[in-house]
């Protein structure tokens, strides 16, 4: 057994050190905006496959990324260099950050440090401006957004707040109102007002919050449900094309965390919204409502009639897979494993399933900082997703294979290997975005 564990890390400490590798070689001669840390772990985690778990939540689980051991720091003083509209292109690395790489490339993992006092300086001075400079806070926010600037940081880089300072306060205070309003409206009926569509869909929606992101505590709160329930409620309303599908009600879940952190303390299982006055908890489903709504106005076909857009993005994925792994992906199509069997569930709970939640704040810190490009980029996050178990994938059935994927062995993932997901996601987007109709559908 013993001797198995040591193959099985060999195994992986190869993978990994030509994963780092291939990274380094391609990203020769680039610039990282801000800091790269470079930790040695001596011990690396192992992933069994059982799926029943239980997450631990403490009070970094509202996305505090931790200050790893033994850090070796690069500061890079080119990160005011031009960069490309498509923020997977803010991971980049200049010589001195090369030469510590090469120094530490046994038993390494990669990861940005959101915390460190270099980075929050360079957040607080974007965010001082009178008018913020959105394309400087993407650029920050695709490494990691600091705990405790994410409320404001989403808030922006979604256009639900203004980047001038002088017209924020009015205009959350106005949308917020407009949401009030709405619930009022739409939600605060009786069901004689409502039409048989309409009760439905409030019957699904009141099903689906007890299930949502079942292993976290505070989510099985009752008032919580029931703040979930106006939110989506509200906003399948006031969203006739798609109305509510399931899967909605798992992308409330990071804002709600993000924007009750401003008014809790500790860690999440600790919290309870009957501390908060019925104001404070109206703000916050407002918040919550409209990002949601910013954040599904660049993906609407995701969630009409047939869902096309994740579907199309299934189908990008797949080739893009074919063309960076192709035993994987030969070893899938033989064995009849299609990519909906899996992926489908990805695109729609945009990864809140599969990994730990307390890991989902800092993924979206990523995803929200990618703006327009966040569909695209999403097939090259997904695809460096599913390549992490390459080699496990090709010893598996089929049968096999569907259950592995349904219940990944994720749950001791820290910040590390989720950085690693990130980056090899931003060089393969990198190496092939730009090879025209490369993905084309």
């Amino acid at each position: 057994m013993e001797r198995r564990e040591d193959e099985q890390q060999k195994r992986d400490d190869s993978r990994f050190n030509q994963t780092l590798k291939n990274v380094q070689g391609f990203l020769k001669g680039r610039s990282i905006p801000g800091k790269v840390l470079l930790t040695r772990r001596p011990d690396p985690p192992q992933y069994p496959i059982s799926p029943t778990y239980q997450r631990s939540l403490s009070e970094n689980d509202a996305g505090r990324n931790e200050r790893f051991e033994n850090p070796v720091e690069v500061e890079d003083h080119n990160s005011s260099k031009k960069h490309d509209n498509t923020y997977a292109g803010k991971l980049r690395s200049n010589s001195s950050a090369e030469r510590s790489m090469n120094k530490e490339v046994q038993n390494l993992k990669i990861g940005v440090r959101s915390t460190d006092s270099a980075r929050v300086m360079k957040f607080n001075k974007v965010l001082s401006e009178t008018t913020v400079i959105l394309e400087k806070l993407r650029e920050l926010a695709w490494n990691g957004v600091p705990h405790y600037m994410r409320p404001d940081v989403w808030r922006l880089l979604l256009g639900y707040a203004p980047p001038n300072s002088d017209r924020r306060e009015a205009v959350l205070r106005r949308k917020r109102l407009e949401y009030l309003e709405s619930v009022g409206q739409f939600y605060d009926l009786p069901d004689s007002e409502r039409s048989d569509d309409e009760i439905n869909m409030l019957r699904q929606i009141a099903v689906d919050c007890p299930r949502t992101v079942p292993d976290v505590s505070f989510f099985q709160q009752e008032q919580v449900q029931k703040s979930l329930e106006r939110i989506l409620y509200t906003w399948a309303i006031r969203h006739p094309a798609s109305g509510y599908v399931q899967g909605i009600n798992d992308l409330v879940t990071p804002f709600l965390v993000i924007f009750l952190s401003e008014y809790l303390d500790g860690g999440v299982d600790s919290w309870t919204m009957s501390d908060l006055s019925a104001e404070k908890v109206s703000d916050v489903e407002a918040d919550c409502y409209w990002c949601l709504t910013k954040l599904l106005d660049g993906m609407q076909d995701h969630y009409t009639f047939a869902q096309p857009g994740i579907q199309r993005l299934v189908f990008k994925l797949k080739e893009l897979v074919r063309r960076i792994d192709e035993p994987v992906s030969r070893h899938m199509e033989e064995h009849g494993l299609e990519f909906l069997q899996f992926a489908f569930r990805w695109y729609n709970c945009l990864l809140i399933r599969e990994i730990p939640f307390n890991l989902i704040n800092r993924l979206w810190d990523t995803y929200l900082a990618e703006g327009d490009a966040l569909p695209d980029f999403l097939v090259y996050i997904y695809a460096s997703f599913l390549l992490t178990w390459s080699d496990e994938l090709k010893k598996l059935d089929f049968q096999e294979m569907v259950m592995f994927l349904q219940h990944l062995p994720t749950h001791n993932w820290t910040d590390q290997e989720l950085e690693m997901v990130l980056s090899r996601a931003f060089m393969w987007h990198s190496m092939f975005n730009n090879s025209p109709n490369h993905l084309a559908s």
